[in-house]
């Protein structure tokens, strides 16, 4: 009845939904803060900057990353990283696991380095600094909203929440023609992609009836079974491809990667951290929880799921504490035995798909890295090769997931390993660029000639990033792309797929042809002497900056002698992603 569903409900929402969303709740709160201290002239000269930290800060703690609760089986104990289980909140709309914590917990501590970097270039002005902030963190919500979305619905919001406030971010020097121009280009290709990308759901929830994800895996996994017709197997293939424009543009993989130089180029050498990093790890994310979520069988799950319509009434008489986790979509099914498993062909597509995107990705990038003279230019191709490596443990991950699940939530663990690691090693190096652009004016590689001399540090420390970015030993990079590579040899080994040999042969080939462009910037900074034709020094680099520089490359360094607590951290994160 009526009354019993709006009681779910408020049950719901307050009692299992809100307590697991404190950060979101915090940063939501920080967002309201900022912008009611904008419009009183009291408070209009507090910098929005120190204001944003203080609210991730909170966000961080309020996160517990080290030490990540969740309701119980009761509904009131409290269970360890270790033991959590995946709670669906929100009627099933979101989903609160482990993963989902780490890649928030990543994205906070990237966040705070972040703001530093902006108040240490005084990136925006005061009076525009509560414009800055909340854009990212209104751009952060929705990459959280990605990374625990578990309905079609919150994908498409969490992207496009993640995307529009990155616009702006891009156009934030407004008297900057290359800025507008980027912005308007990467606002053409967003919209493009988005609507592609909700064409292909809309294909897909017809074809399933449903639009909440494990259920939709369930309907497949039922729907291959019972020996489809043609229509219905091109319908659910062109809708996959559509889904996964989305997710590629976010990654900026090829085919849809035509934005990404332009906008690294006009955009500001901070936004483009932001950008790199943390778009890309909440992209990483949601295909993660797309491709495990519709590749692998799905659990029964052990209470009633309520439905819309009589079932209702009859969910709520026989147990009063049901969750309706699949109300919104419609999409609940009475319980039944376990299906048998039909998944192989959507499994061998999708690790097909992942793989051939990542492998042109990867060499693409580092192709058409070669060839830049702009630094910027060149680390937005570095990007988009780097986005190829981290999309190869990916298939790894569903085709070994049908033989060893721990090997499967290994693979996904050193996929999060490389995203901690990338983050320090592209923080590190926009933040470099944006100090020496203050210091000499210049992007072009030729005006970094004599840098060795000029700014010692900088170029000592932009150097072990570009190292560190290749993946050579002894630095943190040579352990994210090993620990991708080992991942992907072991998948090999475990099912004799000959794609993944394919993976691993060009993801080492493509390492070998990175040599070239990075060390060719380290070449210019340390070997190159100055010309009549290099851009002068027209201030220093301070002390500030260069210690900043120093903080984000020694992890790169110090993470090499002990990763092991991070990479036993994010194996207790992924227990529950793959079941």
């Amino acid at each position: 009845m009526f009354y019993e569903l709006i009681e779910q409900l408020r049950i719901d929402t307050l009692q299992q939904s809100l307590p697991l969303i404190g950060a979101e709740l915090t940063l939501t709160i920080a967002i309201l803060l900022i912008l009611l201290c904008r419009m009183l002239p009291a408070l209009e000269k507090i910098d929005s900057v120190w204001l944003g930290i203080v609210g991730v800060t909170a966000a961080l703690i309020a996160l517990r990353p080290f030490q990540p609760w969740s309701v119980g089986p009761d509904g009131m104990a409290p269970v360890a990283m270790g033991q959590l289980e995946s709670t669906e909140t929100f009627t099933g709309m979101l989903t609160h696991d482990g993963f989902a914590i780490a890649i928030k917990a990543l994205l906070l501590f990237f966040l705070l380095l972040f703001f530093l970097l902006t108040k240490i270039t005084r990136l925006s002005p005061r009076y525009d600094s509560a414009d800055f902030v909340v854009l990212a963190l209104g751009s952060t919500l929705g990459m959280f909203m990605m990374s625990s979305a578990n309905h079609m619905i919150m994908i498409f919001m969490g992207v496009e929440m993640a995307s529009v406030p990155s616009y702006a971010l891009v156009a934030l020097q407004r008297r900057n023609k290359k800025a507008s121009e980027a912005a308007l280009k990467y606002a053409v290709y967003g919209a493009g992609a988005a609507g592609v990308m909700l064409y292909g759901i809309s294909l897909l929830c017809g074809v399933l009836n449903s639009a909440h994800l494990p259920t939709m895996a369930t309907r497949l996994n039922e729907l291959l079974a019972s020996e489809p017709s043609g229509s219905e197997l091109l319908i659910l293939a062109l809708g996959g491809l559509m889904l996964g424009v989305g997710l590629s543009f976010k990654l900026s993989a090829f085919p849809f990667h035509f934005w990404c130089p332009d906008v690294f180029e006009g955009a500001t050498s901070e936004v483009n951290a932001f950008l790199s990093v943390a778009s890309k790890a909440a992209a990483l994310a949601l295909l993660v929880r797309v491709a495990i979520g519709f590749t692998a069988l799905p659990a029964q799950p052990d209470q009633v799921a309520v439905q819309a319509g009589p079932a209702i009434e009859q969910a709520a008489l026989v147990n009063p504490d049901v969750q309706l986790v699949n109300f919104v979509a419609n999409d609940a099914a009475p319980k039944e035995a376990k299906p048998s498993d039909s998944m192989g062909p959507a499994r061998k597509f999708v690790c097909l798909v992942i793989a051939l995107i990542a492998i042109v990705t990867c060499t693409f990038g580092n192709l058409a890295a070669y060839a830049q003279t702009n630094i910027k230019r060149l680390f937005a191709y570095s990007t988009i090769a780097h986005a190829g490596y981290m999309m190869m443990a990916v298939p790894a991950a569903i085709a070994v997931a049908e033989v060893d699940k721990d090997a499967a939530r290994q693979a996904i663990a050193y996929l999060g390993l490389y995203a901690v690691i990338y983050l320090f090693m592209n923080l590190g190096a926009f933040a470099a660029v944006a100090f020496v652009r203050q210091a000499i004016g210049s992007d072009e590689i030729k005006d970094y000639a004599g840098m060795l001399r000029r700014g010692p540090t900088v170029a000592i420390c932009l150097t072990l990033i570009l190292v560190s970015l290749i993946g050579l030993p002894p630095l943190a990079g040579f352990i994210g792309k090993f620990a991708v590579f080992a991942a992907i040899a072991q998948a090999w080994t475990m099912t004799s797929a000959p794609f993944l040999m394919v993976l691993l042969i060009v993801g080492g080939l493509n390492t070998a042809i990175s040599l070239f462009y990075y060390l060719r910037i380290a070449k210019v900074m340390t070997i190159d002497s100055e010309s009549d034709d290099t851009a002068p020094m027209q201030q220093s680099i301070g002390m500030i900056q260069n210690g900043y520089l120093v903080l984000v490359t020694a992890p790169l360094v110090l993470l090499m002698f002990n990763w092991d607590f991070l990479n036993a951290w994010l194996l207790e994160a992924v227990s529950q992603i793959i079941t």
